[in-house]
């Protein structure tokens, strides 16, 4: 059955939980009066630590506790609490995601987004990331910065990820290890190890996870090794390793008709006329790849900072697909280097400037057989790709007294793609742009701030989108970009036990790129015309936490998020067909998102999400619509054993409580109506961790 309000039950589980609370409390409610003071939110993405109260953008942050809260198995369910941030799964290990905007670019992986990790992009400079090879256990904290934001981080239309993959604020010799398993063959199991001395600091982290799935033929597996090393020199400087190695394979089951998708949610994509199904060609992804940067932070005096990062990836990539079968192999060599330089703090006007490039330069081999049943056939196509990425960017940031920040930046984007092959060989430089960004913050009282941004979005077309799977060289392609404009104002009360963070924006896109299927399920790219995107988000944090030793329940904290996206094409003709009006592929109009987390004596911890999303478009002529879903999910912890410094917990978790049949990550404008990638229903997962030189992970910000 339908259902026309996708966001009742969840305020529904959420009155009940307010209403449950105070008999929770029995005689501790005088003690909860009295809280403790929560640390300050600052943050870390803008190349150094600044108070998020008067941070000029719209950021949002996961902790180490609040990532753990969820299943260690994937990112999605943490990231999807998040105002203006969709995550998809399509089958266990093929994400997308998407950051105030659709996912019509990214028909697998991660585009139009740029993620970095510590230092060091993990784009690539054809404009991809492969968010999948990290093991989630391997992230201690994550900032999402919405809206674009080429100012520092170069050409995006849509936002930047940032990924703290060593913990920043953990500086202890410990060792860990987890084991956890779950329905439908999952299993998960990680360790690490931190050495921490006087100036040097190494990490160890190692995980492998495997599936079956819920879906025949969507099982994956996953080996991941990373090792890190800081280390100290002088009296401020550093000089930091990171270096990953992921062995990734996943089976894709394609997507399903509605009719399938009814009959029978589990099946993959059987045969169609003369396709074969995606179970007889063995379709799926194979990934290995090294990734590796050197970075160094040097304080040439008190006032003035360098740092200067090298990296590079290695990509080693397969996917047999229905009808064809396809390799790649990858090479992504890097820099980023900016400078830093503070006037006086103790001045009414400060002031902090930052000048600095990213340059990117990437090499594809790309070759395309024939699918025998899961092995290469007769060659078809073969293209060698160069592409260049460079940007220059500057940042001045002013405060005035204690009450006003102004922020001006500006970048210059160059790129260039160079190709040779069977077809056709050439070159395209795209046009240099600037992407130019200025914000304000105010401080209009104590723990109250406004703030307004006007930025400049760009994101010109990846390497798979120019050499999508269609095996032609798309060179009429162009480069999608817009203004953003945005207004937002941030709360913080009760010594920051309570935050809200609200903003609106209007994103006016040209030349929006998006995804096309033709009938053997090849993908291509067009650009749309125009899209206008105008959008609300929202965001409230509370934490109340009881006296030490106190009441039944100990702590609590609410994490609450609402975004509304009225999101439409604006200009947008083809094939004789005018889609001007229509709403956004593959957005939904709204999503409320609601996490909770008890604490009780004995270490107890119950933990407790829910997801309501409205129904969203599955093609450019909205004649197909994804129904609402409400995803229920809880987590039931207990880390009372504690043996000399190692402490043993345990937990048992349950996803889609409700039993739902829907689709996580829907095959937009899919060619012959297969739309639909079912989900798991009711699943359960179970797990054991020690950890050893270290506290439990408090209820905190």
């Amino acid at each position: 059955m339908k259902r026309n309000t996708p966001c009742a039950r969840c305020l529904l589980y959420s009155l009940a939980l307010l209403l449950i609370l105070p008999t929770m409390r029995g005689q501790s409610t005088q003690g909860l009066d009295t809280l403790q003071a929560l640390a300050e939110v600052a943050v870390q993405g803008y190349l150094s630590r600044q108070p998020l109260l008067q941070t000029p953008a719209s950021v949002s942050i996961l902790n180490t506790a609040q990532l753990r809260s969820h299943t260690q198995s994937t990112l999605l369910p943490a990231l999807n609490l998040l105002p203006g941030v969709r995550m998809e799964e399509r089958s266990p290990g093929s994400y997308r995601l998407s950051l105030r905007g659709s996912l019509l670019r990214s028909p697998f992986g991660v585009r139009n987004v740029k993620v970095y990790v510590d230092e060091f992009p993990l784009t690539d400079a054809g404009g991809n990331t492969y968010l999948n090879l990290l093991d989630p256990t391997a992230i201690e904290r994550v900032e999402v910065l919405r809206g674009p934001d080429g100012s520092l981080f170069g050409a995006n239309s849509g936002g930047v990820v940032l990924l703290d993959l060593n913990g920043r604020q953990q500086d202890s010799s410990q060792v860990a290890l987890g084991l956890s398993g779950g329905s439908f063959g999952l299993l998960h199991q990680h360790a690490g190890l931190q050495l921490a001395g006087k100036k040097s600091r190494f990490t160890f982290k190692q995980a492998y996870q495997q599936a079956d799935g819920y879906r025949r033929h969507t099982a994956m597996q996953r080996q991941y090794w990373q090792v890190s090393e800081r280390l100290r020199y002088g009296k401020n400087n550093s000089l930091q390793l990171l270096a990953f190695y992921a062995n990734l394979h996943y089976q894709t089951p394609g997507g399903l008709t509605l009719a399938q998708y009814e009959a029978d949610p589990r099946q993959a994509r059987p045969a169609a006329g003369p396709n074969p199904g995606a179970e007889a060609q063995q379709a799926g992804i194979y990934n290995k790849t090294l990734f590796a940067g050197l970075s160094n932070e040097l304080w040439i005096n008190a006032k003035l900072r360098h740092v200067a990062a090298i990296f590079t990836g290695n990509t080693n990539f397969k996917n047999p697909f229905i009808s064809t079968y396809e390799t790649r192999l990858e090479q992504n060599l890097g820099i980023r280097t900016f400078l830093e330089w503070y006037g006086r703090e103790d001045a009414r006007i400060r002031w902090k400037w930052n000048l600095g490039l990213e340059a990117q330069k990437g090499w594809q081999d790309i070759e395309t057989f024939q699918n025998k049943g899961g092995a290469p056939g007769a060659q078809l196509a073969q293209d060698d790709l160069e592409i260049n990425q460079l940007f220059y960017f500057s940042r001045l940031t002013t405060s005035f007294g204690k009450r006003l920040v102004a922020e001006t930046a500006l970048s210059l984007n160059t790129y260039q793609y160079v190709y040779a092959g069977w077809a056709a060989e050439g070159n395209r430089q795209l046009a240099a742009q600037w992407m130019p960004r200025l914000a304000l913050s105010y401080l209009a009282a104590p723990g109250f701030s406004l703030r307004a941004t006007l930025s400049r979005g760009y994101s010109p077309p990846g390497l798979a989108e120019v050499r999508a799977s269609d095996n032609r060289i798309n060179n009429s392609i162009e480069a999608e970009s817009g203004w953003n404009r945005e207004a937002g104002l941030r709360l913080s009360l009760w010594q920051n036990r309570l935050q809200l963070d609200a903003s609106v924006f209007r994103y006016n896109l040209r030349q929006a790129i998006v995804r096309r299927l033709d009938d053997n399920g090849a993908e291509y790219f067009i650009n749309a015309g125009g899209t206008r995107q105008t959008g609300l988000e929202s965001n409230l944090n509370m934490w109340i936490k009881a006296p030490e030793n106190s009441g039944f329940l100990r702590a609590w904290q609410l994490n609450a998020s609402f975004t509304y996206s009225h999101f439409i094409f604006s200009d947008y003709q083809l094939s004789g067909n005018d889609y001007s009006g229509n709403r956004l592929t593959g957005v939904p109009r709204s999503v409320l998102a609601l996490g909770t987390t008890l604490l009780f004596p004995q270490h107890l911890r119950l933990f407790v999400a829910c997801n309501a999303t409205s129904r969203l478009p599955l093609n450019d002529a909205n004649t197909v619509f994804a129904d609402p879903y409400e995803l229920l999910q809880a987590k039931f912890s207990w880390s009372g054993l504690q043996l000399k410094k190692t402490v043993v917990a345990v937990f048992l978790g349950a996803d889609n409580l409700l039993n739902q049949q829907y689709s996580l990550g829907n095959d937009l404008n899919a060619f012959g109506g297969r739309y639909y990638n079912a989900a798991a229903p009711l699943n359960f997962s179970i797990g054991i961790s020690l950890q050893s030189g270290a506290n439990r992970i408090q209820l905190k910000q």
